[in-house]
């Protein structure tokens, strides 16, 4: 089966190259750096005799990135030394800013074909691989297995459409999972999934989603307002949406519109998953007729009806402002969800469709700890939207569900570093068995 997926693998990444190029200069930043994905690493340290053990890690993007800087900071008290890599341009960027005294470098993940990704292994050499979510890659993870390499999938998950791909072919199931030494799922679920395909029960282990565990750096009052001035946002309440994508924005322009005609005085802020759709929403709130403002462009003149935060890596500080969250890609036709689990952490009422396929757990148990609500379309979305910004009672209430959720379900991070470092002393006494 491998050798079937080398030799599609180039004429299916010549077919789609045209549109992964578009994208790639339409988001920007990816010309630095490009020979990285090709396998042609030009920042790896040498490695020595007695050096400290090296893990390869791939966080795809930005959440992963963001999610990630515990487990850095543990890996280095360990005296673990980190090569991270990342598939975005974005991804790239903030690894860059957050992460380059945690790391020994930082790179672009390679494409996974034999010739390029066998290139990287024998650059960044590593004694343990870390990969993140849903990351799994044929040849990477062969690379891996010719080498003796474990391999540990973190916060390991299956959405709905990976799990009924894989139930179908036996094949492409043991193509991705058969290289996997341990699957360290975010959920039961998830575990129960990754079963039902065949891997086998020693292989898995549920220690919980590590974002949970991030401590994120909470705003001062003063700097609350300072944030709010930069975007223009004067009403006393901010309905955000967060990670947005195509349709949501409109939907969420008519929630906010019908909450302010009710007499709820409400701003509305919107972060949109990709930056660079900016023109198109652009044009959505000028035939709005509404007053906007684009953080891209500085700090807003003067008071706004809607803030957009086309910019990345402050959603964070971003939810802190706040008073409900709806979690974007969720609304029809889209089916699979963002996370939400940061918006819970920072103990915000949230909203989100029926689409949460990615984060189904996740956003069936705040749903029924009462943190979160369902809403079925925009309609839907205009009546709860509208009566959890009028009734500050339910809003206190569903934040107070959201700290106890978080609460519960923490300590992800420590069972995760014990699996690695376990891993890791596996691989020593390997390592000094063969010397010997």
């Amino acid at each position: 089966m491998l050798w079937f997926y080398r030799l599609l693998f180039l004429p299916a990444l010549l077919v789609i190259a045209p549109r992964y190029l578009l994208r790639m200069r339409k988001r920007g930043g990816y010309r630095a750096h490009f020979g990285h994905r090709f396998g042609a690493y030009e920042n790896v340290p040498a490695r020595s005799a007695g050096a400290a053990p090296r893990v390869w890690l791939q966080a795809v993007s930005v959440g992963e990135m963001l999610a990630i800087g515990p487990l850095l900071e543990g890996l280095r008290r360990d005296g673990v030394a980190v090569y991270l890599t990342t598939t975005t341009s974005t991804g790239y960027k903030l690894a860059v800013e957050r992460y380059r005294d945690l790391t020994i470098g930082v790179g672009y993940f390679p494409i996974d074909w034999w010739r390029f990704s066998a290139r990287a292994w024998c650059r960044i050499d590593p004694d343990l691989v870390i990969l993140t979510e849903g990351e799994r890659w044929p040849e990477h993870l062969h690379q891996a297995g010719q080498r003796g390499v474990p391999v540990v999938c973190i916060n390991a998950r299956l959405s709905d459409r990976s799990y009924s791909r894989m139930k179908r072919s036996r094949a492409i199931t043991h193509l991705v999972t058969a290289g996997i030494t341990r699957f360290l799922t975010g959920s039961a679920g998830d575990a129960a999934r990754f079963a039902a395909l065949g891997v086998p029960a020693g292989k898995i282990k549920t220690t919980g989603n590590i974002k949970l565990d991030v401590q994120i750096p909470l705003l001062t009052e003063a700097e609350r307002v300072q944030l709010r001035r930069e975007l223009g946002l004067a009403e006393p309440l901010v309905l955000l949406g967060s990670s947005t994508w195509p349709g949501e924005e409109d939907a969420l322009v008519q929630a906010w519109r019908a909450a302010r005609k009710a007499g709820v005085r409400c701003s509305l802020l919107l972060v949109p998953r990709h930056a660079e759709r900016r023109g198109e929403i652009e044009r959505l709130l000028a035939s709005a007729g509404v007053r906007a403002h684009f953080r891209s462009r500085g700090t807003a003149i003067g008071e706004v009806d809607i803030a957009v935060a086309d910019t990345t890596g402050e959603l964070r500080r971003l939810t802190q402002l706040a008073d409900v969250v709806f979690v974007g890609k969720s609304l029809p036709p889209h089916s699979e969800g963002q996370t939400p689990v940061e918006a819970a952490a920072l103990e915000k009422p949230i909203l989100f469709g029926r689409g949460m396929t990615n984060f189904r757990e996740i956003a069936r148990d705040l749903v029924a700890r009462g943190a979160a609500r369902e809403v079925g379309d925009t309609p839907e979305l205009i009546r709860v939207s509208h009566e959890l910004l009028r009734e500050e009672e339910q809003r206190r209430v569903m934040s107070q569900a959201a700290a106890a959720w978080r609460r519960e379900n923490g300590g992800a991070l420590a069972r995760t570093l014990a699996v690695l470092r376990e891993e890791l002393r596996k691989t020593k006494a390997r390592s000094e068995a063969n010397r010997r």
